[in-house]
Formats: structure tokens, C-alpha cells, sequence
């Protein structure tokens, strides 16, 4: 099928136009995050430097300093200085390329993945393991905040839990535009909070340095061991997934320019992979501020982010003041995260939603169910068995983002059997592309199955490795076995105006959706198979029957 469907005049469109059919709900709800679709050109009008900061904004989570110190308290600082530096290069080399294409197409990681191994109802499975890191993290976040309500003003766990949930609501309903502003204001006074005291404590006691260095753990003897470094870096390797939410803010990203590549890139590569820099540097203070405590509060509370930072500032500011600020930097990270954690949470259950039962419910249905779920994880007290969680469901994140990642690295550049352009929309994608599930599912499978020592206690640190590795090798090795013709049921989408423009980004000449009567850019429209006119993705997503959905190409079927 060729058609030339009609050309919209090609004006800057007023973003409440691109609207998903059925409701003003979906209107406003598309003005801010487009959920199941290409971010416009005409909505991206932030800076490179503005989208890197939001999305840096979102790694201000204080788990950090709970995973640092859980691992360091039980295996001794070298073995988790060293399991952090390991799962730090793991995420930078897997994050690198979803980062790209996220603000290289402007597409978030799901849609990413629909064209990167899995097909239209393959990534519904890794969907839902990103909605599941979004709420445990959540939980994790609230706990914490929950922690230092009950310090600071004396509120039972149980209230405290339900105000950290219940805070983030007003904030994430507006979307990107009001998470900037509360990022890039919101993020100087984080810095000075969390730094400063370290800055204190090293230059008043420079023997605290050498005690952290020296501290030998709960569970070994001070020495490095493989099998140590290995259950540390899977704990920490549970936060792969965290370049779902980076992506969530660089797919708008405005377009890659000859006059603003430097500053796109630096911005891409500081917010998107870089993000495990700062990351790992808070694991790391993680472990200082137990080991500098532990005398104090004992090895139990020594992991809780709101007893380290209330013995810092202790040690350098008058008692009145510590346990505000502390309080203060607590409920800052918290809210600066979990309205991130809703917000991409929302996006990713809405997707999963839409594609399976063609309805489009709104986004604020599943910022409701994702906090939901987080807010169960926190009465159940998870805090308690946080490594063991993250243990778990670090195997399944590197299962996917490493088979994604894989995908655009070989499949795309290297092997050419992958198509170099993303595609999310369906009618061009098969149901299920078996080169991405068969090796996510094989490699999540056995790695969870280690974990659960089943192939005996020797491998069982293996775990994350094994994800990985079997990942790596089943990905480039199903798309060489089924000769990639998975990937598209379709090669044209019935348009003849090029997909991308001359500088190599995504298409702004706009069309009108014959459905919703909106405008849409060129990415994210394809013709309609039972009129001379053109359907919106969401649209199609939605169309119950397939009246609109494009057949098999013969060539390609």
C-alpha cells in the first residue's frame, strides 16, 4: 500500500491539540507526558542543559546511602567499594545506547523496546517489570522519608507511609513541565545538604578515612573476595533499570543540531548513563556514614539514611538544628524521586494497559495503582528485607535492558539485522519478536533460579552475571537464528515523507489523525488502511477491531 495521505500546513501546533481520542482527560493528560508516543518537536522547547538537570533531579533518592551501607555493613568496605564500581560500568555500557536513541528519536524505553527485540505485546513483559521497579523504589523512598517523620515529629510508621504517598499526587499530575521546575530548583539545596557534612567530617577527622577503609564487614574478614563483590553488584545492579526514568525526561530532548551537538551530547551522556556516577558516589557515602555511626546506633539503624545524616550534622552544627535538617533533606530526596517514580510508574502501566485491552483509561488511573502498590510494599515493612528484594529483581532488570541494549549496540550497527530506526507503532511490528523475548526470558529465568540457589550455593552469587552474560550472548545469537525478520511486519507506513529530516531527527511536518481530527508530526502517524487519510499511534493502539491497522506486507509476512 502507497498512499499519500493529506498534509496538515505545517505550523507549530498547539501542544493540547495532540490529544488522545475519547476524553478532555486524555487531552490535558498528552499535553504533558505523551504516553504511549513520539514526544513532538513542537512540545520539546527545553534547553539540553534544563532536561539533563530535570532528569538528574530524579536520582536525588537517598536508597542509595541504604544500599551502600547494607552492603558495606555486611561484606566490609574493599568488597563494596568494589561491587559498586562494578555495577557502576555495567549500567554506564548498557545505558549508553538506550539513552541515545531515547533522545536521538524522542521515545521512552518501552517503545524503544518494542522495535529492539521484543515486537508490540513483547515488551508488555518488561513494561511491568519497570512498573514494579517504580513502586518498589517508591517504597523504599517513602520508608525512608517515613523514617525521618517519625524521628523529626514523633508520626507512627504507619502515618508516615501514607503521607509520603500521598504528597507526590498534586506534583505528578501535571507532568514534565512542573517536574522541572521543581528539579532545578529544588536541586542546589539537595547538593549542599548531602555534601556538606561529608566535606565536615573528612576535614575535622581525617582518622574516620581510615576506619572506613579498615571496616571488615559483619560477614567476613576485611579480605576481597569474588563472591562478596558479586552479591553486592547484584543489589546494586537492581537500579539498571533507573535509565527507564532518565529516558523518561531526555526523550524531550530538543533535536541534535550541527550548533548544539556539544551541549546535547553532554547532556545526554551526564543524564542518561551518567547518572550512575553520582550514583555510586552515594553508595559509597552510604558505607562512610554507617561505618562513621555504627558505634552509635548499632548495625540495625546504621543503613537509615535520616540516623547518618542526623550524626553528620551533629558533628558540625548546634543540636537545635540537626534534626530539621536532616528532616529537611530527607523530604527533599523523597519527593524530588517519588514524583519521578509515580510519573514514569503511571507511563509505564499505561502503556502495558492500552496495548492488551485497547482501552485508554487515563494516566492518573495507574499514578493511583502504582502508589497503590508502594504503599503496601511500605506497610509490610520492606526496609527490613531491602537486599533481598533488590537481589531478586536486579535479575530480571539486567535481563532487559542488557537484551535491549545488546540489540541496538550488535543487532542495529554491527550485525545490520536489527532496522536502524526505531519503530513502536502497531501494524508495522510484529505481536511478539522472539530474538528479545526468547533472551530476556531465558536469561531472567536461570539467572532468578540461581538466585534462589537451585543450581547450587557455589553459583548463587553468579546470579547477575549470568543475567548478563546470557543476555549478551542470546540476543545477537536469535537474530542471526531467525534472520531478523521479526522485527518489522511492514517496511513502509504508507507515507511518503521521509520518517526523519535531513539532519537525521525525527520528521515536525504534521499530519491530521482522521480519528481524534488532532495534528500529529510525522513520526508518529502511519496511513489508514481502510481510508485515504492518516491514524495517530495512540489511535490505532485504541482501534478495537483493526479497522485501521495496516496488513502484513507479502514481502515481509
Amino acid at each position: 500500500m502507497s498512499t499519500e495521505p493529506r498534509l496538515a500546513e505545517v505550523t507549530d501546533p498547539d501542544p493540547a491539540q495532540q490529544a488522545a481520542p475519547g476524553s478532555d482527560q486524555a487531552v490535558k493528560e498528552t499535553l504533558e507526558d505523551y504516553t504511549l508516543r513520539f514526544a513532538p518537536r513542537s512540545y520539546r522547547r527545553w534547553t539540553p542543559m534544563v532536561v539533563a538537570t530535570t532528569a538528574l533531579g530524579g536520582i536525588a533518592y537517598m536508597a542509595d546511602f541504604s544500599i551502600g551501607a547494607g552492603i558495606g555493613l555486611a561484606h566490609g568496605t574493599g568488597n563494596a567499594l568494589l561491587a559498586i564500581a562494578v555495577a557502576a560500568v555495567v549500567i554506564f555500557v548498557t545505558g549508553f545506547p538506550l539513552a541515545y536513541y531515547g533522545a536521538r528519536y524522542n521515545i521512552d524505553l518501552d517503545l524503544i523496546t518494542r522495535g529492539s527485540g521484543f515486537g508490540y505485546f513483547g515488551s508488555v513483559l518488561t513494561s511491568v517489570i519497570f512498573a514494579s521497579f517504580t513502586f518498589i523504589f517508591f517504597a523504599l523512598e517513602g520508608s525512608i522519608m517515613a523514617q525521618g517523620l517519625k524521628l523529626g515529629l514523633g508520626l507512627p510508621l504507619w502515618l508516615g507511609y501514607l503521607v509520603s504517598t500521598l504528597m507526590v499526587i498534586p506534583l505528578v499530575i501535571y507532568g514534565m513541565t512542573a517536574l522541572s521546575k521543581l528539579q532545578v530548583w529544588t536541586t542546589p539545596i539537595w547538593l549542599l545538604l548531602m555534601v556538606g557534612p561529608l566535606v565536615y567530617l573528612v576535614a575535622t577527622d581525617p582518622g574516620s578515612v581510615d576506619r572506613f577503609l579498615a571496616y571488615a564487614g559483619t560477614d567476613g574478614d576485611g579480605g576481597v573476595n569474588t563472591a562478596s563483590v558479586l552479591l553486592g553488584a547484584g543489589v546494586c545492579l537492581s537500579l539498571i533499570a533507573q535509565i527507564g526514568e532518565q529516558i523518561d525526561y531526555l526523550r524531550f530532548m530538543p533535536p541534535k543540531t550541527e550548533a548544539n551537538k556539544r551541549s546535547w551530547w553532554t547532556a545526554v551522556v551526564m543524564a542518561g548513563p551518567g547518572w550512575v556516577v553520582l550514583g555510586a558516589l552515594k553508595q559509597a557515602i552510604g558505607v562512610f556514614l554507617a561505618v562513621y555511626i555504627i558505634a552509635e546506633v548499632g548495625p540495625t539503624a546504621a543503613p537509615e539514611p535520616i540516623q547518618q545524616f542526623k550524626h553528620a550534622f551533629d558533628a558540625m552544627m548546634p543540636s537545635w538544628i540537626v534534626l530539621p535538617l536532616a528532616v529537611v533533606l530527607v523530604v527533599i530526596s523523597q519527593i524530588k524521586i517519588n514524583v519521578t517514580n509515580a510519573y514514569s510508574g503511571s507511563l509505564a502501566w499505561t502503556n502495558s494497559f492500552t496495548r492488551v485491552t485497547k482501552r485508554y483509561p487515563g494516566r492518573m488511573v495507574f499514578v493511583l495503582v502504582n502508589l497503590g502498590f508502594a504503599l503496601a510494599l511500605m506497610e509490610a515493612d520492606m526496609f527490613s528485607f531491602l537486599n533481598s528484594i533488590l537481589g531478586f529483581y536486579s535479575n530480571c532488570a539486567i535481563a532487559w535492558v542488557v537484551t535491549v541494549a545488546t540489540d541496538i549496540g550488535i543487532n542495529k550497527y554491527v550485525l545490520k539485522l536489527s532496522p536502524h530506526a526505531p519503530e513502536f507503532r502497531r501494524g508495522m511490528l510484529y505481536a511478539v519478536n522472539p530474538v528479545g523475548v526468547v533472551a530476556f526470558v531465558a536469561a531472567s529465568g536461570l539467572s532468578i533460579a540461581m538466585y534462589f540457589h537451585a543450581l547450587g550455593d557455589t553459583l548463587q552469587p553468579y546470579s547477575p552475571v549470568a543475567a548478563a552474560l546470557i543476555a549478551f550472548v542470546l540476543t545477537p545469537l536469535m537474530a542471526v537464528v531467525t534472520k531478523g525478520k521479526y522485527y518489522l511486519r511492514r517496511t513502509d507506513d504508507g507515507i511518503a515523507e521521509p520518517l526523519l529530516d535531513e539532519d537525521g531527527n525525527p520528521s515536525a511536518v504534521t499530519y491530521e489523525c482522521h480519528v481524534c481530527r488532532q495534528q500529529f508530526e510525522r513520526p508518529d502517524v502511519a496511513a489508514c488502511q481502510t481510508h485515504d487519510a492518516v491514524v495517530c499511534s495512540l489511535c490505532l493502539s485504541t482501534d478495537k477491531v483493526g479497522d485501521h491497522v495496516l496488513p502484513a506486507a507479502p514481502s515481509v509476512a
